[in-house]
């Protein structure tokens, strides 16, 4: 009995963590002063917003960083992990609109944000091929 119970526990606690995404996504940028020379091992500020519906709609959430560049300076972040300045990252519904990036610096490390650019979200090939599972049959489930 305490092995069927400790494997019957087993199995809820690892469906649990199969089933969890992780609320966030990788972002990339290499950073440049004005001459476009690289701005390299320096701690930048950075703000990142997310703008519903269009490249000036509105900020459904924002949040800063302070990451600190590498020797070629590119900084690595994981967009919904950051200092929350407004909003929340985990009720922004993602299919109800087209959603875009708004990145600000600052290359002093401050929060003197210059805007850098605005881009819009798409998909990524996880995203593409969870949209074909529309529904598992119970006999696909046993074909498993």
């Amino acid at each position: 009995m305490k092995k069927i119970y400790t494997l019957f526990l087993a199995l809820i606690i690892t469906g649990s963590l199969m089933a969890q995404t992780p609320q966030s996504f990788k972002y990339q940028a290499v950073a440049r002063d004005a001459s476009g020379e690289v701005i390299a091992d320096q701690a930048v500020g950075m703000q990142i917003s997310i703008l519903q519906g269009s490249t000036s709609g509105t900020a459904v959430y924002v949040e800063t960083f302070t990451p600190t560049t590498n020797e070629f300076g590119l900084i690595n972040l994981n967009i919904g992990t950051g200092t929350v300045v407004s909003g929340d990252f985990t009720t922004i519904d993602w299919s109800s609109d087209t959603y875009f990036v708004k990145v600000e610096m600052d290359m002093t490390g401050g929060t003197t944000y210059e805007e850098y650019g605005t881009s819009q979200l798409l998909s990524v090939p996880y995203a593409l091929h969870a949209k074909t599972v529309k529904s598992i049959t119970e006999s696909q489930i046993s074909d498993l």
